[in-house]
């Protein structure tokens, strides 16, 4: 180390250069003409290698880049810069390439030395490895664009429960702008009615635990409530004191509105199933009054429970709002075959889902007994199906339907007589 010379402040055993060598820090200096005379170990491994003294200039890196990791001159580095135009510049940033590929960014503190007299005689360059930092500071950049580009509101607070960072998320969310909330309690978002929360999530947040899917309701800026799913956790400094948290709140309004319409349909699915125990149960009641035998019992309450089905398949085509009375009796009919020989008249009329199953009984044991004895037995005549809606004395509405069998002469004789049939209800 040509030139530099011992600082008479240091005890008289003490060796600058000795210190120098000593030092954690990466340090190196070189002579007037650039060439390096002296490097200390922290520098070398900095480098990833060791420069030749003498041979080596400006900087012992083995390659140079900018902060951009575009190349770098040796003779365009801060210590190079410093000694040809004698101007220090202090903690300029650059990239050192190893050989290995290994990119390791650092800050340059080059210093110009002198003798005795004044004269220059070279310079002393400081390298600060900034790597870690560096690697900080990317992670905190992507954790910002994590943050800013969540669909969820990400908030954080102070223990005080001041705001003291707002994404877009909670903008879209609760409709406050950042500007408008930061600063300010996050009371702001909890209604009257539960600003006993906070309190308790504070105090477990104090005591370092974290709050996960807490289920919730909190307010916008309109006034209108929103259903979330609150996470929390403790934010801490670097000695790892609880200072803040860090709340995720997620919409779940969707859910909520799903949860809902799923218990109501499980309560009608309920209602419904009882109601078809109500009508299997009835008919196999009336069926067991007039089956002569058990096989019969047996048929009758198959081809009832199959009628049943056919009316409980035109509900569910229509998700159980009903059917019509023409949809209702083409179904029923339409097992036993000739249904063009049917004609039917009425008004448009949709029917309730307990008047569709238990009508489409009746339409099923009108058809069986015309199969059995009626037209449907022979190859002619016809039935004419009439309804109507009509108001009894007390102005109550009612539906009338008529099932009328007409023969043809031509057509055969059957011991049962021709059938009419009619019905009302209220």
């Amino acid at each position: 180390m040509d030139g530099l010379q011992n600082d008479p402040a240091l005890p008289p055993d003490v060796r600058l250069p000795d210190l120098l060598a000593a030092l954690p820090a990466a340090v190196y200096t070189i002579d007037t003409s650039g060439l390096i005379t002296f490097y200390n170990d922290a520098a070398a491994e900095l480098w990833g290698y060791r420069p030749r003294l003498g041979e080596a200039e400006w900087c012992g890196s083995w390659k140079l880049r900018w902060p951009d990791e575009r190349p770098m001159l040796h003779g365009e580095c801060p210590m190079a810069v410093t000694l040809r135009e004698q101007r220090e510049i202090r903690g300029a940033e650059a990239i050192a390439e190893r050989p290995d590929g290994t990119l390791v960014p650092f800050l340059a503190f080059p210093t110009l030395l002198r003798d005795a007299s004044g004269t220059l005689v070279g310079a002393l360059n400081m390298l600060v490895d900034i790597s870690g930092r560096k690697r900080q500071e990317e992670t905190a950049e992507r954790l910002a664009s994590i943050v800013e580009s969540s669909d969820d509101a990400i908030v954080s607070k102070d223990l005080n429960g001041t705001i003291m960072s707002w994404n877009d998320g909670a903008q879209r969310l609760f409709g406050y702008l950042a500007e408008e909330v930061i600063g300010k309690s996050i009371t702001i978002l909890i209604p009257e009615d539960r600003h006993d929360e906070e309190p308790s999530i504070v105090s477990r947040i104090r005591r370092g635990e974290r709050v996960d899917h807490y289920e919730t309701i909190r307010v916008r800026k309109d006034r209108s409530l929103v259903n979330i799913s609150l996470s929390v956790s403790p934010l801490r400094d670097s000695a790892g004191r609880v200072i803040g948290a860090s709340k995720i709140a997620r919409d779940i309004t969707d859910r909520k509105e799903t949860e809902k319409r799923i218990l109501m349909l499980m309560r009608e699915v309920n209602h419904r199933v009882k109601n078809q125990y109500a009508v299997i149960l009835s008919m196999i009641r009336e069926t067991s009054k007039r089956a002569k035998s058990p096989v019969e019992f047996e048929k009758q309450v198959r081809e009832r429970i199959m009628a049943l089905a056919r009316s409980h398949d035109l509900l569910v085509g229509a998700d159980w709002r009903g059917a019509t009375v023409f949809e209702l009796l083409l179904a029923q009919v339409k097992p036993f075959g000739n249904e063009e020989r049917i004609t039917m008249s009425g008004p448009p009329i949709v029917l309730q889902p307990n008047a569709v199953q238990y009508l489409g009984i009746a339409f099923h044991e009108l058809a069986t007994n015309s199969a059995k004895y009626g037209v449907l037995s022979a190859h002619r005549g016809a039935i004419a199906v009439a309804w109507k809606i009509d108001y009894d004395s007390d102005g109550v509405k009612r539906f009338g339907l008529s099932w009328s069998e007409i023969r043809d002469p031509r057509s055969p004789r059957t011991p049962k007589p021709d059938l009419a049939r009619s019905c009302w209800s209220g």
